[in-house]
């Protein structure tokens, strides 16, 4: 049986995931000029960094709930969060082409 402060911890970890992974795929979705860059990114580097984040929120900082098992760790704390924050990317926020980027100042 989880506590209640658990469940809270476990979904605070979740909303930070999401923040993690929604804002790492519109970075890469601004920066990289090619059509296959952002995913390919998103789907090898966001990964690592929620892993990087679990462990240390979890370990180190004790935030969180024992979910039984490693397959139902990584389900809820990188596969959700990834294909929430890259779908709250894709549909809710503005294309990448109709931001403006602040012009280079060459020194």
């Amino acid at each position: 049986m989880v506590s209640f402060a658990a469940g809270i911890g476990l979904l605070v970890m979740m909303a930070v995931h999401t923040v993690i992974a929604a804002v790492a795929t519109r970075f890469f979705r601004i920066r990289l000029e090619s059509t296959w860059g952002p995913a390919v990114y998103t789907v090898l580097l966001v990964p690592v960094a929620l892993v990087a984040s679990t462990l240390f929120l979890s370990g180190t900082l004790g935030i969180g709930a024992d979910l039984g098992s490693t397959g139902m760790a990584l389900m809820l704390m990188v596969v959700a969060p990834l294909a929430l924050g890259y779908t709250i990317d894709v549909f809710w926020m503005p294309h990448p082409d109709e931001v403006e980027l602040p012009e280079r100042a060459d020194g």
